[in-house]
């Protein structure tokens, strides 16, 4: 399996390349939990103790609502007992001194942009005494057990790759993997039960290119996707419910954390978050085995050691020449003779994909047999706050020129050249250049 050694190499990617977060098709349970009111009253179970496996609703008396980790990131709040009525979320607290202002958690359900304020109204948020709960939400709440993912947006940013997979779910996974910081955590850690997105009534989440939904199947087999009619359910049966656990996802949130104002992207707020190294790796193998099948393993050289084994660690080339964001023809073809002399000297295996005429599965199993990859994808801190998030090296090449940061230091701004060429056709790079990256890389002579 993959050693710290090996997961730095594994992360090369280059300016000039498209991410994929899975350089690592189960069906999901799709289900309503039922609900019974003659279960015995309990506690919702604490921090190590979550339901490894979904059961009915059960009812509980009301107590009062925990954070177990604080709150490190804005726009990613995770509580314990939280309460929903009538479509309000609620937090009981005693001493509500250690909460944030609400608007770092939740936000009204509105677009962004246009200058308008989103600060959630009590109709969205509420914290309350356990005094006032008893007038509020009564003396019992029907358990919805489990870890409860509620993504409390419009779908105005859903419905892209990026988007989805890059900010909201690597950003929960990232904040929820704390967890397992905590003082006498046993693991593992539960997954998901459910995505919960109150205002989404349609299939507007998923993205043009069919990546969303799947990936979120292979990810999470067992888990529910309820949208905006799970909600209204709730608010129909005119009860007090109470999730177990949940985190409370929020765009407009996340953007309230001063790391937006750098990276100016939802993620932002969960860099400084203290996680486990390798936290994203039991999602990251759970969905490559469940969509191609087997789980490739590689040697801390990189090379592949599981059947169908490679000789080298391969390099992978996404090549977008058929796109609108493409290389220079001349750059193109310069980067591949350039990256064919590493073959010929044994240093790697060139795979040249283009994923546009591949299957899904293809494209992932693709992405996770290999150590290096490389190809065009936008904005520079767009993809090296993915790629470094999951403890990948990543490398920004435009033309002849390379820039990287060591562990704990970070994009501040860089000149990117002429913008107008930057997304276009005609997109320079230096294929000499970028070989000597992946030399050195696969050779470990950087640091």
């Amino acid at each position: 399996m993959w050693t710290k050694k090996h997961q730095l190499m594994l992360g090369l990617i280059l300016f000039l390349a498209v991410i994929y977060l899975f350089t690592s098709n189960a069906h999901t349970v799709e289900r309503t939990p039922r609900i019974t009111s003659d279960s015995p009253a309990r506690e919702p179970a604490n921090s190590n103790e979550l339901s490894k496996s979904p059961r009915p609703i059960h009812v509980a008396e009301i107590a009062e609502t925990t954070l177990p980790i604080g709150t490190p990131a804005s726009g990613f709040t995770i509580f314990d007992r939280l309460y929903v009525r009538n479509g309000t979320l609620y937090v009981v607290a005693s001493d509500s001194s250690s909460l944030p202002h609400l608007k770092f958690i939740i936000s009204k359900p509105e677009d962004r942009g246009g200058g308008r304020n989103l600060d959630p109204t009590p109709q969205e948020m509420q914290v309350i005494t356990p005094e006032q709960a008893k007038g509020v939400l009564g003396d019992h709440a029907l358990i919805i057990e489990g870890m409860n993912m509620i993504l409390y947006d419009t779908n105005q940013f859903m419905a892209h790759y990026y988007h989805w997979w890059g900010e909201i779910i690597l950003g929960a996974m990232r904040v929820y993997s704390a967890i397992t910081l905590l003082p006498g955590f046993q693991p593992p850690l539960p997954e998901a039960s459910r995505f919960i997105l109150p205002h989404v009534g349609d299939d507007s989440w998923r993205d043009r290119a069919g990546v969303n939904g799947p990936l979120m199947r292979a990810g999470f087999p067992l888990a529910s996707i309820d949208r905006a009619d799970f909600w209204k359910d709730l608010i129909a049966l005119n009860r007090t419910f109470v999730f177990e656990r949940a985190m409370i996802i929020s765009r407009t949130g996340a953007h309230h954390s001063p790391l937006s104002n750098e990276w100016l992207k939802m993620i932002s707020s969960t860099m400084n978050v203290t996680v486990p190294e390798h936290f994203w790796e039991p999602l990251r193998e759970q969905l490559v085995t469940n969509t191609i099948g087997y789980l490739p393993v590689m040697d801390n050289a990189g090379v592949v050691v599981s059947s169908p084994k490679s000789s080298a660690p391969i390099v992978t080339y996404i090549s977008r020449q058929r796109t609108g964001r493409r290389l220079v023809t001349e750059d193109h073809d310069g980067l591949i003779d350039a990256l064919k002399e590493l073959e010929a000297e044994g240093l790697c295996e060139l795979n040249v994909a283009i994923m546009e005429t591949m299957t899904f599965a293809q494209q992932i199993e693709s992405v996770a047999r290999s150590t290096i990859i490389i190809g065009v994808h936008g904005y520079l801190h767009d993809y090296e706050i993915l790629a470094r998030n999951m403890g990948h090296k990543h490398y920004a090449v435009w033309n002849d020129t390379t820039l990287t940061y060591p562990a704990g230091q970070w994009y501040k701004g860089v000149e990117f050249g002429d913008r107008s060429k930057f997304h276009g056709s005609s997109i320079p790079v230096h294929g000499p250049t970028v070989a000597q990256v992946v030399r050195e890389r696969l050779t470990l002579r950087t640091p």
